[in-house]
């Protein structure tokens, strides 16, 4: 069966930080590209970080540049998402999603489009507050 586990969600101080991983497990990430998207309530969802299947390309939404930062270690199936100097504003519930090429295709690189992901996390989640 396949699956993707976020964890690491909880709350924490405006400035503070996190640490989010996505584990994955019936598939392996070596033709897998890694994004993370978030959720608030009544909000749409956002894109906010890619990382491609070697790691080669990594993408962040506007919102989050210079502060989050994602990586994946491919052998223990897991990427990470480390989250510095939080806001209120990045309150929301935090997924990982996985979107899988053929061995052939080479590397998976990050898609344009959260509809463009094959595979969903439950969520975590984020909220800051003081």
């Amino acid at each position: 069966q396949l699956r993707l586990v976020e964890s690491g969600g909880g709350v924490v101080q405006p400035g503070g930080s996190l640490r989010l991983s996505c584990a994955a497990s019936g598939f392996t990430l070596d033709h897998t590209a890694i994004g993370w998207y978030r959720q608030a309530p009544g909000e749409d969802r956002e894109v906010i970080a890619c990382i491609s299947s070697r790691g080669t390309s990594t993408q962040y939404a506007d919102s989050v540049k210079g502060r989050f930062t994602i990586s994946r270690d491919n052998a223990k199936y897991m990427s990470n998402l480390q989250m510095n100097n939080l806001t209120p504003e990045d309150s929301a519930t935090y997924y990982c999603a996985a979107r899988v090429v053929s061995v052939s295709a080479g590397e998976a690189m990050c898609p344009r489009f959260l509809m463009e992901y094959d595979y969903w996390g439950q969520g975590t989640q984020v909220s800051v507050s003081s």
